[in-house]
């Protein structure tokens, strides 16, 4: 028997490998910044987390507020969910598995297929979740650095492959540079025959994707959402494309009732009602696209083209962490980067056309400042 005694401390009994651990930094909850910020929290203008500013479906609402069974656990198997899901992507149910937000996905595949000592293949600047799941898993992340224009070089990529590469992590479009990945390079990558997982969280801003794939491909994998196109991000749900056999260990490893019953309601009525949805991500399509030409008149920021619901952009005058606080200050929280391959970057979503308004409005008087 072994006794450490009272004061032997908690923290030697932590994994060493997590004990310098760099967590996800998430966005800010508007309620955080009460006595912070120069407006009412309420007037906080959120540009900083891709977030559908128009919310969800109304049918999701009504069909939320009039459930009566919130006493009884979900469907753990998904059965009805994961039909409705195969129906809407045009697979059969045994390809689809559903998640509490696609990022517990990315936490279940790298646990199917990475130990200790096994690598994984990233193309950064990216999602910093395939990161963090990596790394509490006891992999090793091998990095690939993207172009000059954020593109993937399928070469590249097929140069860091060693024999304890074990998956490969492409997000297209790329959060948090917006740019999409040609088909015919995401092919030449699932050519190498190990598992490629294919974030497509921003699927339906460019139309894009590879789901199809699936069928033909048995180490493809494919994550959506439902947070950005369809403003459930609050309710936390996503959802893969496998293969039936990887769908199969998934399930099997996943926590039982990883799904809620508000959510899998939600993602009904959600599915009936796509065209009003749709119709709002055309709004934010395009002003995403107003938002990137009025940034573009600037001289503090360079943004680059995007295929998402947001724009990056590089600081040109001054410092990203000091204009993110003062545009907190403003009220209108934006995203920045100072990290490598991202030194002072600054990332805003595509909002309401007010939205867009407003900060303008603040940053070109940010940038008459800074030529006085």
């Amino acid at each position: 028997m072994y006794f450490f005694g009272p004061t032997a401390g908690v923290e030697k009994f932590i994994r060493e490998d997590l004990t310098n651990f760099a967590g996800y930094s998430a966005s800010k909850a508007p309620e955080t910044l009460i006595g912070k910020v120069d407006i009412p929290v309420d007037k906080i203008i959120k540009m900083d987390a891709n977030e559908n500013p128009y919310g969800c479906s109304p049918r999701v609402s009504r069909a939320l507020a009039s459930y009566p069974y919130y006493n009884i656990y979900p469907d753990a198997g998904q059965s009805r969910l994961r039909k409705l899901l195969a129906e809407h992507v045009g697979v059969g149910a045994d390809y689809i598995v559903a998640s509490g937000g696609s990022n517990q996905l990315i936490d279940l595949v790298v646990r199917l297929f990475v130990g200790p000592g096994d690598e994984v293949i990233n193309c950064v600047p990216t999602f910093d979740m395939y990161r963090f799941s990596t790394e509490t898993s006891g992999g090793t992340l091998v990095e690939v650095p993207r172009d000059k224009y954020y593109a993937v070089n399928p070469r590249s990529v097929k140069n860091a492959i060693s024999k304890k590469t074990k998956l490969i992590f492409l997000c297209t479009p790329n959060n948090p540079t917006g740019n999409t990945t040609p088909p015919q390079d995401i092919l030449d990558i699932i050519n190498t025959g190990l598992p490629v997982l294919i974030d497509e969280a921003y699927y339906e801003f460019c139309g894009e994707t590879v789901a199809p794939l699936v069928q033909k491909h048995e180490n493809l994998m494919v994550l959506r959402s439902f947070s950005k196109w369809a403003g459930l991000a609050g309710l936390r749900i996503g959802y893969g494309i496998f293969t039936p056999r990887i769908a199969d260990y998934l399930s099997t490893i996943r926590v039982p009732f990883n799904v809620s019953s508000a959510a899998q309601i939600a993602v009904e009525e959600s599915l009936k009602d796509i065209d009003f949805l749709m119709r709002r991500v055309k709004d934010i399509i395009a002003e995403r696209d107003r938002l990137f030409e009025q940034l573009s008149t600037l001289k503090i920021l360079k943004p680059f083209p995007s295929d998402a619901n947001f724009i990056l952009c590089s600081v040109l005058d001054g410092r990203a962490d000091e204009l993110q606080q003062r545009l907190q200050n403003k009220g209108i929280l934006v995203r920045y980067f100072d990290k490598p391959l991202l030194r002072n970057f600054i990332r805003i979503s595509a909002g309401k056309p007010e939205h867009t308004d407003a900060l303008m409005k603040t940053l070109r008087e940010i940038e008459g400042e800074a030529n006085v």
